[in-house]
């Protein structure tokens, strides 16, 4: 890491570190047992400014860079990765948009409390047929006046139904023309839901295989009515203006996925040095140690992937590709050093109450979110100039 960052990011890094360390880690099990995301936790990472990290003092912002947000992210999800993708969607999917492509009322309207972390935002996209495809998205919105008219459904929407959720953007269809070919050409714009609006439900919270204190819902609209007003940037750019969050947040989940990684390290190293078997410690075991070796390679490689990409970015150079490899590197170090972790742990790493046994159920899902490695490989392929 020293070579890595500069000053100013090694204090926030270390900043954060702490806090996980002594206010989430203790609390983990505790909430992911009862499944709920502690929003006292989330009214903290506020106070500490996570929130704002990457937008400008006058919106309420800290004025820093995207990547000091990843290296937040990463801090956190080194113990609760639930709680990092909270902090990563919260920024990229919530705050973001209404950042970038709001109107100057949108924004005095919504992103202070999003800021300060006192409110959460999240947006819908994916539907039950649509996804990756966003061009089979099925919900649909229609001019009433002065009124947009919301009419279907998401899936798998984060931070879309805590107590402090403020609003959700969702994409849906505007219009539809048919093409020569007989084909339909689908006009897709985003567009601010807020919470409670009638007609507007939340459902049931998903019984997931992990992240069990990240807040992921389906929600249904029907016949939700919004002002006009509450379109967000450009009618027909939705999906688009989307795509560039999408890239950006590939980089923040491979942040999200190295910390996972390193925490599965940091917690082998740790029992190997304790267990003791046959009056040594198994870390004295070649087997051990070097399964642990191949763990902190993993971290090694993640790191450097999303760091290249993440200051790429910031540079305003092209980084799409290295998004794509950092994503699926760094998933893949975290499902690896999950699994290696809980190994060297035995019995132990089965227990539900252990980090490494969450970090196992909770990685999986770094492998599909933002994009699945086969979405990677796709893009990776294309950058290339492949078809694919």
């Amino acid at each position: 890491m020293d070579t890595l960052l500069n000053a100013e990011e090694r204090e926030l890094y270390e900043t954060v570190k702490e806090f996980a360390d002594t206010v989430v880690a203790p609390a983990a099990y505790q909430y992911d047992t009862e499944r709920r995301l502690p929003i006292e936790i989330i009214h903290q990472m506020g106070d500490l400014g996570l929130f704002g990290l990457p937008f400008p003092e006058e919106v309420g912002g800290r004025g820093k860079d995207y990547v000091q947000l990843c290296l937040a992210v990463e801090a956190l999800g080194r113990v609760d990765q639930s709680i990092g993708v909270t902090l990563e969607a919260g920024v990229g999917l919530g705050i973001m948009p209404i950042f970038r492509y709001g109107t100057d009322a949108q924004r005095q309207q919504w992103l202070p409390e999003l800021v300060a972390g006192r409110a959460l935002a999240g947006f819908g996209l994916t539907e039950a047929r649509a996804g990756s495809d966003a061009g089979a998205t099925e919900t649909v919105a229609r001019l009433d006046g002065d009124e947009w008219v919301i009419d279907g459904s998401k899936q798998f929407i984060t931070n879309s139904g805590t107590p402090i959720t403020s609003l959700v953007t969702v994409t849906a269809v505007t219009n539809q023309t048919e093409r020569p070919d007989g084909t339909v050409k689908k006009e897709l714009s985003s567009i601010i839901v807020p919470s409670g609006t009638p007609g507007f439900t939340v459902g049931e919270s998903y019984d997931k295989v992990g992240w069990h204190t990240s807040d992921t819902h389906p929600l249904a609209f029907d016949g939700v009515r919004v002002p006009a007003g509450n379109l967000l940037g450009e009618r027909g750019r939705g999906y688009a203006n989307f795509l560039q969050s999408l890239d950006e947040g590939r980089i923040a989940f491979a942040a999200l996925a190295t910390g996972a990684a390193q925490g599965c390290l940091e917690e082998a190293v740790r029992y190997a040095k304790e267990r003791n078997v046959f009056g040594t410690n198994i870390g004295s075991h070649q087997h051990v140690a070097f399964t642990i070796a191949k763990m902190q390679a993993r971290v090694q490689q993640a790191r450097l992937c999303w760091h290249d990409a993440a200051r790429k970015m910031v540079a305003g150079k092209p980084f799409k590709m290295e998004a794509s490899i950092a994503k699926m590197v760094a998933g893949d170090a975290a499902m690896e050093n999950a699994r290696a972790a809980t190994q060297v742990f035995g019995g132990y790493g089965f227990l539900n109450e252990n980090a490494v046994a969450r970090h196992y159920r909770d990685a999986k899902v770094l492998e599909i979110g933002e994009g699945t490695t086969e979405v990677q490989l796709m893009v990776i392929s294309r950058e290339l100039g492949l078809a694919a």
